[in-house]
């Protein structure tokens, strides 16, 4: 068997982003062809990937990137399974990839072009990493707002105003998650559900059916001016509602995408002393 030097395996590290470790490995097993090992790694790295693509990755980070024009912008989630994972370089870096990628060619669809980076970032970080969902919003103007942590992002679409504005409207939606831009967009089925909840609460038993429907309507009213845009109190000004600081502006709210890391994934709750218990019955056998 050739020998391995450390140059080598710094090449093959170089070309493909794993461990020391693995590379030497790789490299041993190969008697020291970088290709071949290149090959091997890959094809180990696919089935690695698949292994893990079961399990439930709901961290991650969500990103955005609008044109220097403000007409269009791009809104991405990218989830791992750990909040750890979805703070390391590496991951970041793919995220950020990812998000050009869809910004240079309008679309959010960008993840057939990105699979063998994905793959391989899976392989690095030991994590199922899976890009879950993007959006392009163009429009007159388009204003974007990340929180903090990345953990939640906006874009906002306006007819008229101006760049400022729009941020400052995306700025409110990451804060106060309405449902929808005005009340009359509000889902039927949502209303449907809302109805029923008001009815069943305890201070509508035994009513007549006229008083029902009367205390129906106010609440219903207040759900709607709660949940709806332009009707809520702006959260930097309360004096002012969503609809009225826009137009003042001069512009009117045409569209909104709000994105929050994890939201609507299901988690199975994992029974810490259930699982040790198995991997040592197994080990046992």
């Amino acid at each position: 068997m050739a020998a391995i030097s450390a140059s080598l395996v710094k090449e093959l590290r170089e070309r493909t982003g794993l461990g020391m470790m693995e590379c030497k490995k790789a490299l041993k097993e190969t008697d020291g062809d970088i290709n071949v090992a290149i090959e091997n790694l890959r094809k180990a790295s696919g089935l690695k990937a698949e292994k893990k693509a079961g399990r439930t990755a709901a961290e991650g980070v969500v990103a955005i990137k609008v044109a220097d024009d403000n007409s269009y912008g791009v809104v991405i989630e990218v989830n791992s399974e750990t909040d750890f994972a979805a703070r390391d370089e590496n991951f970041l870096g793919f995220v950020n990839t990812a998000v050009e990628a869809a910004f240079a060619g309008k679309t959010a669809d960008v993840v057939e072009g990105l699979e063998d980076q994905r793959q391989a970032l899976v392989q690095k970080i030991g994590e199922n990493i899976g890009f879950r969902r993007g959006a392009v919003v163009e429009g007159a103007v388009v204003g974007a707002y990340v929180h903090s942590n990345s953990k939640i992002a906006v874009l906002v679409e306006l007819e008229g105003g101006s760049a400022e504005v729009a941020r400052e409207v995306a700025m409110h939606v990451a804060a106060v998650n309405p449902r929808v831009i005005n009340s009359e967009d509000m889902p039927a089925e949502e209303l449907e559900k809302e109805k029923e909840i008001i009815k069943a609460q305890p201070d509508m038993a035994g009513k007549p059916e006229n008083i029902v429907e009367k205390m129906m309507g106010g609440r219903i009213n207040k759900f709607l001016k709660e949940n709806s845009l332009t009707e809520q109190p702006f959260v930097k000004n309360p004096d002012v509602t969503v609809g009225q600081l826009v137009k003042d502006a001069g512009a009117s709210i045409k569209s909104m995408v709000r994105y929050e890391v994890g939201d609507g994934i299901e988690v199975e709750e994992a029974d810490f002393a259930a699982e040790v218990a198995a991997q040592v019955e197994a080990a046992n056998k």
